[in-house]
């Protein structure tokens, strides 16, 4: 018998997952890197595995999130921007709309705005007490600014659903941001607000789009220390990247003592991605969607929204990572080692002609270095990490070497 989702010893939190297929209409030409298949093909994973089957985990479709909600993060000349671009074609490279990276299809507000109603929808359901924990893997749309689009990203789901829970229940939240791309739109919403914690770990913006998210980048006047950038070297694997984040996260996480986590888990900081330069494995991707759980336990009474993001391995890396993600948000992880269903391969095989990996994961070896056992200023990854420490924890009254 293939091997199901195997539950925590815990009674697993009440879980929203946001999906229809009417998500698969958010797509720019036939040969965009940001192919909505990796979206079907989640779905169809999760199904498979079970996922979506627990008693404590109900699907949600969403709607289309309406001018008034979106203005709450966006510009009402942006938010028009789009719907012109969506109507009649009009490209507006002021606001990102008709770039290389992001062009103008007919129907590009609707497909943008179910994504930010799906993930603004988990949002009510944690306001409202329906659900704990949320997941939205077509979300994540990090790069989306206030006024401007930008990286693939129409509106940014994951600021919309902080704003309503702000709004809503006057909550201090976090968002982590875990894709191999700087969350710049994300963080440029709420760089003046102290309120909100940005938390970005991304490859270096020396070395890739989109070219910020610098350790010097902190906050706006009022609210420093609320933007927290990780910027790792290229060719940073599984060891560098959690000894990174367990060098910095839990430790600001718990200065600032937030009410609720929103996280973008882009996995295109996977080895086989095209389009960044980190050597993560699907082993890490789980291990962090599982530490961002164990942080919203510790911190937040388990309240946690998880969103997708990039991701460009479409038929290999994605849909396991994603399926990961989905299984581990809901409290519900799947156990090490476990096959990839047949028939889930076979679909593939035959539908997209690709042949996909036998297992959930990479057997890798996730051993590394914790920070408290030392450090080598000679060393480009600790490096990073002091920039980073030395930038932020005096901040928080910490103290960069020791805490």
């Amino acid at each position: 018998m293939l091997a199901r989702v195997t539950q925590l010893t815990r009674t697993p939190p009440p879980t929203s997952v946001v999906w229809d297929s009417a998500l698969l209409n958010y797509r720019f030409n036939a040969t965009h890197p940001m192919d909505p298949v990796r979206l079907e093909l989640t779905e169809r994973l999760c199904r498979e595995l079970g996922v979506f089957d627990a008693e404590h985990v109900s699907l949600t479709v969403p709607g289309i999130a309406d001018d008034d909600a979106l203005a709450t993060v966006h510009s009402r000349e942006y938010i028009a921007a789009v719907h012109r671009a969506s109507e009649a074609g009009k490209a507006s490279t002021d606001h990102g709309l008709g770039t290389e990276d992001t062009p103008v299809f007919e129907g590009i507000h609707r497909g943008a705005a179910r994504i930010a109603a799906g993930t603004l929808g988990l949002a009510e359901a944690l306001a409202s007490g329906a659900a704990v924990r949320g997941v939205n893997f077509a979300g994540g749309m990090h790069h989306a600014s206030r006024a401007k689009a930008g990286g693939f990203c129409v509106y940014n789901d994951a600021a919309l659903a902080i704003q309503h829970l702000r709004h809503r229940c006057g909550v201090h939240a976090v968002y982590i941001d875990l894709d191999a791309h700087h969350g710049d739109g994300t963080q440029q919403i709420f760089y003046d607000d102290a309120d909100v914690l940005t938390i970005s770990m991304h490859q270096s913006g020396v070395s890739l789009f989109p070219g910020t998210g610098f350790p010097n980048e902190t906050g706006g006047p009022g609210a420093e220390g609320s933007a927290v950038n990780i910027a790792v070297p290229e060719g940073t694997g599984d060891a560098g990247f959690l000894r990174a984040f367990e060098a910095v996260i839990p430790a600001v996480l718990r200065a600032f003592e937030p009410d609720v986590i929103v996280s973008q888990h882009g996995c295109d900081s996977h080895t086989l991605d095209p389009m960044s330069d980190l050597h993560l494995s699907i082993d890490a991707h789980r291990l962090l969607a599982l530490r961002v759980g164990e942080l919203a336990d510790e911190l937040c009474d388990g309240r946690w929204i998880a969103t997708g993001g990039g991701g460009y391995a479409i038929h290999t890396v994605v849909p396991r990572s994603w399926t990961q993600l989905t299984a581990a948000a809901s409290g519900a992880a799947l156990p090490k080692g476990l096959a990839v269903p047949g028939a889930w391969r076979d679909y593939v095989r035959s539908t997209y002609g690709v042949d996909t990996p036998e297992t959930m994961d990479d057997g890798a070896d996730l051993r590394f270095r914790s920070w408290e056992a030392g450090y080598d200023p000679e060393d480009d990854l600790d490096r990073a990490v002091i920039q980073t420490r030395r930038e932020i924890f005096p901040l928080w009254g910490m103290d960069p070497w020791f805490d």
